[in-house]
C-alpha cells in the first residue's frame, strides 16, 4: 500500500518549497533592482565629478593649447582621492590621455572605446567599459573651450567591483531577514495544519476524500430521500431519492429551500431552527413520511437533514401485515370462542342432554353459514371481508352482538393501494364500537355497508353511553380519549388520517335511544387513485 505523508509533515515541505522559491525570486529581484540602483548612483558620481573637472578653466586651456599637463597631474590626483574615484583621466580630442592615476599611462590612448559621444556630439553620459584598469562605470563628459568647441573629454570611473560591494553590504541584512521569514512561513504552516486537522476531526486529506465518496455512495443507494440545509435555510444536500420523490431536476445546491419546494411544510420545517421530529405531509399528491433532525454545530445551530419517503412505497407491506394481522386476531378470537362451546358440548353430553347439545350444534352451524352467505355472497371486497370475518371473532369473543346488515351489498373491488387505508378506517370504528358497549349489560353493534351509489357508505352503531358535546369537539385529536388507560386517543386520529388519504369524511351523530352513529363516505374514484 502507498504511504502516504501526514498532514504537518506535507504542509511543511510544500510550504520549504514555497517559501524557498519565493526568496529566490525576492533576492533575485532585489540583486537586479539594487545592483543597478548602486550602478545609477556611482554613475551620477562619477558623471557630476567629471562635469567639475571639465568646468575647471586650467583644464580647459591646456587642452585647447596642448600644453604639458605635468603641473596638471598632481592637482587632479588630489581630486580623485577626495572623491573616491578609482581615476579621473584627462584626454584630448583624439582620446590621449593627459592624466591617469599610473603616470606610466599619460600619453597613451584611451581605451573602452566608448569617448564619441562626448567627442563628436557633446553629450554627457554614463557608461559601462573595461578599460586598462578593469571593467568599471564611467561619467563621461566633453571639455569645451571659451568658444564652444569641443577641446577634450574627462573620464571618471569606479571599477565594478567597488560597485557591487556597495550593496553587497545591504544584501546581508537582506538575508538575514529572508531566514526569518523562512522560518515563519514553516512555523506558520505547521500551526496551519495542526488548526486545519483540528478542524476535520484528526483526519487526513485522504480520509477525507474516501469518506466523501462513500458518502456520496451510500446517499445514492439508499430508497430515503435526504434534504440538508445549512443554518441559513439554503440547501446542502439532496440525493437522487428525493430528486424523484419531490419532482426536483435540476442541482438545486445553494438555493433555498423555500424557492426550490415553496409552500410546502418540508421547506418550512427545515427552515425553521426548533422543528423536528417525525410527521406526515403532502407533496405533489403524493403522501409522504419526513424525519427531521437538526445538526449540531457545537452548540450552536448548524442546519437541518430532512429524511423521507414515499407512503405508498410501503403500501404493499402494510396491506399484507393488516391483512394477516386480522386474519390472526380472528383465528385466536375463534380458537378462545370454540374452545369453550366444544366444553360446553362435551358436558351436554356427558350429562345426556344430547338434544340440547345437537340443537346447539346445528344453531351455530347456521349462523356461521348466514355469516358465510353475507360475507362471501355480497361483499366481493377481500380486504372488507378480512376485517369483518376478524371482528365477528372478536364479538364473539367480548360477548357482543355485532350484527352485519342483511341489505348490506358491496360489488366494487377497492385497489391494492386502498387496502391499509381501508383496514385503518373499518376496524378502528368497530374497535371504538365495541369499547363503547362493553359496559352495556346487552351490548350491541351494528353494521352496514353499501356502494350501490358512487360512495362507499359504511355506518356503524353502538347501543353505548354515548358521548358529550365537550368531549366530541376534541374527538379527532392525537391522544384525547374518554376511555382510561394508556396508549388511548389515537383510533379516530388515525381514521381522520386515513380518509385524508382516501378522501373521504365521516359523521356523528346520537343513536336511539342510546349511542352513537358513525357515517363514513368514501368516493370511489379517490379510492381507486390512492
Amino acid at each position: 500500500m502507498k504511504t502516504r505523508w501526514p498532514l504537518e509533515r506535507k504542509f511543511m515541505f510544500l510550504a520549504c518549497i514555497l517559501v524557498t522559491m519565493i526568496m529566490c525570486m525576492v533576492t533575485i529581484v532585489y540583486l537586479y533592482f539594487e545592483q543597478k540602483q548602486a550602478r545609477d548612483l556611482v554613475g551620477e558620481q562619477a558623471l557630476t565629478t567629471a562635469m567639475a573637472v571639465a568646468e575647471i578653466p586650467e583644464v580647459k586651456r591646456i587642452l585647447a593649447s596642448n600644453e604639458s599637463a605635468s603641473d596638471l597631474h598632481p592637482f587632479i590626483e588630489r581630486i580623485r582621492e577626495r572623491s573616491g574615484a578609482e581615476f579621473i583621466v584627462i584626454g584630448d580630442t583624439e582620446g590621449i590621455r593627459y592624466t591617469h592615476p599610473q603616470p606610466e599611462k599619460i600619453g597613451q590612448a584611451m581605451v573602452g572605446g566608448d569617448n564619441d559621444d562626448a567627442l563628436l556630439y557633446g553629450k554627457s553620459y554614463v557608461s559601462l567599459a573595461k578599460g586598462s584598469l578593469g571593467t568599471s562605470v564611467r561619467g563621461k563628459t566633453p571639455v569645451f573651450d571659451d568658444n564652444g568647441d569641443i577641446v577634450g573629454v574627462v573620464s571618471v570611473g569606479f571599477m565594478i567591483t567597488f560597485v557591487n560591494s556597495y550593496f553587497h553590504q545591504g544584501l546581508i541584512g537582506v538575508s538575514i531577514w529572508l531566514i526569518l521569514i523562512f522560518i515563519i512561513g514553516v512555523a506558520g504552516s505547521f500551526m496551519l495544519a495542526k488548526s486545519i486537522r483540528k478542524d476535520t476531526f484528526g483526519l487526513e486529506p485522504y480520509q477525507i476524500a474516501r469518506m466523501y465518496k462513500e458518502r456520496g455512495a451510500i446517499l445514492e443507494s439508499i430508497n430515503e430521500g435526504l434534504i440538508a440545509t445549512d443554518q441559513y435555510g439554503n440547501v446542502t444536500l439532496v440525493n437522487q431519492s428525493a430528486k424523484e420523490i419531490l419532482g426536483v431536476k435540476m442541482n438545486e445546491i445553494g438555493k433555498p429551500i423555500k424557492e426550490l419546494l415553496p409552500e410546502s411544510e418540508i421547506a418550512h420545517v427545515l427552515s425553521s431552527e426548533k422543528a423536528a421530529g417525525s410527521y406526515e405531509t403532502f407533496f405533489n399528491k403524493k403522501h409522504l413520511l419526513v424525519q427531521y433532525e437538526t445538526i449540531d454545530g457545537g452548540g450552536t445551530y448548524a442546519g437541518k437533514v430532512a429524511s423521507f419517503r414515499d407512503r405508498s412505497g410501503l403500501q404493499e407491506l402494510i396491506n399484507t401485515l393488516s391483512e394477516v394481522q386480522q386474519y390472526s386476531q380472528g383465528l385466536r378470537a375463534q380458537t378462545h370462542e370454540y374452545t369453550n362451546k366444544l366444553y360446553a358440548i362435551s358436558g351436554w353430553l356427558q350429562l345426556g342432554h344430547i338434544d340440547k347439545a345437537t340443537h346447539f350444534i346445528h344453531e351455530e352451524i347456521g349462523q356461521q353459514r348466514a355469516y358465510e352467505h353475507l360475507l362471501f355472497d355480497q361483499i366481493a371486497d377481500p380486504t372488507i371481508q378480512a376485517v369483518l370475518i376478524g371482528k365477528l371473532s372478536k364479538a364473539s369473543e367480548k360477548k357482543i352482538a355485532f350484527t352485519i346488515n342483511d341489505e348490506s351489498v358491496i360489488t366494487h373491488e377497492w385497489p391494492k393501494e386502498a387496502a391499509a387505508p381501508l383496514v385503518t378506517v373499518i376496524g378502528n370504528v368497530i374497535d371504538n364500537a365495541f369499547d363503547a358497549v362493553m359496559k352495556q349489560r346487552e351490548p350491541e353493534v351494528d353494521i352496514f355497508l353499501t356502494d350501490v351509489a358512487d360512495d362507499l357508505i359504511i355506518e356503524v352503531a353502538d347501543n353505548g353511553s354515548g358521548i358529550t358535546e365537550e368531549d366530541a369537539a376534541r374527538i379527532y385529536e392525537q391522544g384525547f380519549s374518554t376511555k382510561e388507560g394508556k396508549d388511548r386517543g389515537f383510533g379516530l386520529a388515525l381514521v381522520q388520517s386515513a380518509l385524508e388519504e382516501l378522501g373521504g369524511s365521516i359523521e356523528i351523530t346520537v343513536n336511539q335511544p342510546s349511542g352513537i352513529v358513525v357515517n363514513i363516505y368514501i368516493p370511489k374514484i379517490k379510492g381507486e387513485e390512492s
